[in-house]
């Protein structure tokens, strides 16, 4: 199961620049996780300010 971006997350950008895959990009109004890229680090969950990314 891979990491997703819930309605918190306050678009800086600090997942994606954590993310070893490069499995996040911006989405709308949000960031997105790539489910079929990530691979389960859990880089993106400790990096994120907003506590936005969960399992």
């Amino acid at each position: 199961m891979a990491y997703v971006i819930g309605d918190d997350c306050v678009s800086c950008g600090a997942c994606a620049s954590t993310c070893p895959v490069g499995a996040i990009s911006e989405g709308d109004g949000k960031y997105e996780i790539n489910a079929d890229e990530c691979i389960e680090c859990g880089a993106c969950a400790d990096g994120c300010p907003a506590d936005a990314i969960s399992l």
